[in-house]
C-alpha cells in the first residue's frame, strides 16, 4: 500500500462532499443510538464525524464530544447543524489525530463506517484503540458489502474492516473483551449509504488497568 497523504485524503472527501448540499440522512446512525444509550455518558470521540449527526446526537445526551473528520466542507455542515451543542469540531483524520493524541483519554470512540487507510490492519485498529480510556469502548460499524460491490468500488478491499477489527480485539482478549459482535439490519432510506441493508457492528470494552 502506498503511503498516506492526509492532504490528497482531505481534498478527495471535501470533492465528494462537494457534489451535493447534503450526503447523509441528517439523522444518528441507529446503532450508535441503540448501544450508546445503556453507556455512562463520559468523553466520547465521533471519527468520522461527517455532517455531524452522531456527534450532535452523544452531546445532546450527555456527552462531552470531540468530532474529526478531513473534510472542511463535511464540518462546515456539521457545525451548523450542531449549532447549539457543545461540540469540539475538528478538522483531521484519524491517522493524524491519533498521532498527535496518543493517549487513552476517550470513554467511546466511535468510528461508523470509517474510510481508515494503513500500512496493515493491526496498525489501522491501533489508531483506534490506542485512544480508548481503560474502561471505555469502542465502536466500529461497516457495511456489509457483497463481492459486486467491492469489484465496483476496488478501494474498499484496502479500507479496514469490521471483521479485521474483530481478529484484533479477539487476538488481545487479555485487554479487550468484545460485547457486541453481529450483523443488523438498516433501514435508512435517503442519503449516501441507503443502498446498504446490513451492518456489521463490534463493541468492545478495555479492561481497567490493575
Amino acid at each position: 500500500m502506498s503511503t498516506f497523504d492526509a492532504e490528497a485524503n482531505a481534498a478527495e472527501w471535501n470533492s465528494r462532499y462537494s457534489e451535493s448540499d447534503r450526503m447523509w440522512s441528517g439523522n444518528p446512525n441507529g446503532a450508535l443510538v441503540d448501544i450508546a444509550k445503556h453507556i455512562a455518558p463520559g468523553r466520547a470521540l465521533d471519527v468520522g464525524c461527517g455532517e455531524g449527526a452522531d456527534a450532535v446526537w452523544l452531546a445532546s445526551h450527555g456527552w462531552q464530544v470531540t468530532a474529526i473528520d478531513p473534510s472542511s466542507v463535511a464540518l462546515e455542515r456539521a457545525r451548523a447543524h450542531g449549532a447549539n451543542t457543545s461540540v469540539a469540531w475538528i478538522n483531521s483524520g484519524i491517522q493524524e489525530f491519533a498521532a498527535r493524541e496518543r493517549a487513552e483519554s476517550f470513554d467511546l470512540v466511535s468510528a461508523m463506517y470509517p474510510v481508515i487507510e494503513a500500512p496493515d490492519p493491526d496498525t489501522g485498529v491501533e489508531y483506534l484503540t490506542e485512544l480508548v480510556a481503560p474502561g471505555g469502548h469502542l465502536l466500529f460499524v461497516h457495511h456489509v458489502v457483497d463481492p459486486e460491490h467491492l469489484r465496483q468500488h476496488p478501494e474498499f478491499a484496502h479500507v479496514l474492516s469490521v471483521d479485521a477489527v474483530r481478529d484484533y480485539l479477539t487476538a488481545h482478549a487479555d485487554e479487550w473483551s468484545v460485547e457486541v459482535a453481529e450483523d443488523r439490519a438498516r433501514t435508512v432510506t435517503s442519503g449516501r449509504g441507503a443502498g446498504h441493508s446490513t451492518d456489521r457492528v463490534i463493541l468492545a470494552r478495555r479492561g481497567q488497568k490493575i
